[in-house]
């Protein structure tokens, strides 16, 4: 099952700040906030949820094609990627823009403040799903990532109209989408991927009650950090799945990320949701253990051992013959 992933193509800069951002904030001048953060680490990494997403995919031995835009500076990024798995042949590159930056500052509680430039995230509705379909083969899946909102659009009409399952996942740019656009992205989904908050958010934007949107889409998964993630679907209990914990945790960013490749490529080989979501929480804790969202080395034992620790040697024994073939 081959699995095309479109979204954002950045460039992180990863900052750390020594202290918490509440105690700089006062109440009375939230609306006048002139602020400057003195961080401590840089860090310059690759990222963007759509390469993030693809490139876990890869290591996994999945052969996702990557849908998005990325800039004239392109080059040495998407030798990465290829040399970790990904087929980067669906990638739009500008022949002007620089390739989209996310800039963002974490302090000692792992809250972040973060602020994104499109670059040239801008061209992406000019790609066309179906042209990259016919070229490469139609994909069993497509998952629509944070993108430029046009071609968020775009790709899950034309997935709709191919018949192609389709993973909803419009994290943060649930904020500048409106009502229509966000039940256009939602309605039909195999699979919706939010944080807690962005379920909130999403009830909040599409005016449906969360019983509303179970009826129209498969399955809803919500990340919840260390307390793992739910399951939702209509006329069903909700599965809880415990996050697989550490003591280690560098960074938080890309965490739901790698969930989302250990959980699509779970399901692709044809595990249960549950099974699914275990290798996804795996996969998200060593990316916790990492700085920067594509630094990780995947471990099959080390993935299996975590597994292990956390849910059972059962569980444990299901990943040993598909992670067995990856290198």
């Amino acid at each position: 099952m081959r699995i095309a992933v479109s979204g954002s193509i950045a460039t992180d800069h990863l900052m750390v700040f020594p202290g918490r951002f509440a105690e700089q904030l006062i109440k009375e001048q939230l609306e006048r906030v002139s602020l400057s953060f003195l961080a401590d680490r840089l860090q310059v990494r690759k990222g963007g949820v759509g390469a993030n997403i693809a490139f876990g995919l890869g290591l996994l031995g999945l052969d996702p094609i990557l849908v998005g835009a990325a800039g004239v500076d392109f080059a040495e990024y998407g030798t990465w990627l290829r040399a970790n798995g990904v087929d980067t042949s669906g990638v739009r590159v500008s022949e002007h823009l620089h390739t989209a930056r996310f800039v963002c500052t974490t302090d000692e509680d792992l809250n972040q403040i973060a602020t994104f430039y499109a670059g040239a995230m801008a061209e992406a509705p000019r790609i066309d799903l179906a042209a990259i379909a016919a070229r490469t083969g139609t994909p069993a899946l497509l998952l629509v990532g944070a993108d430029d909102p046009a071609a968020m659009l775009r790709h899950t009409a034309t997935a709709h109209r191919l018949g192609i399952p389709v993973a909803a996942d419009p994290s943060q740019q649930l904020a500048r989408l409106d009502r229509d656009q966000v039940r256009r992205l939602v309605d039909g989904a195999r699979w919706l991927f939010t944080n807690e908050y962005e379920a909130a958010l999403l009830l909040e934007r599409t005016g449906w009650t969360e019983e509303q949107v179970l009826g129209r889409i498969g399955t809803w998964i919500t990340t919840l950090g260390e307390a793992g993630v739910a399951l939702a679907g209509s006329g069903a209990p909700t599965l809880r799945v415990p996050a697989v914990p550490t003591e280690k945790v560098s960074d938080p960013t890309g965490a739901g990320d790698a969930f989302r490749s250990g959980f699509l490529a779970g399901t692709s080989w044809g595990w249960p949701q549950e099974q699914a979501a275990r290798l996804g929480c795996a996969l998200a804790t060593t990316v916790l253990e990492s700085v920067g969202t594509q630094e990780y080395r995947l471990s099959p034992p080390d993935l299996i051992t975590r597994v292990e620790q956390t849910y059972g040697t059962d569980p444990a024994r299901t990943l040993e013959p598909r992670l067995a073939r990856v290198s």
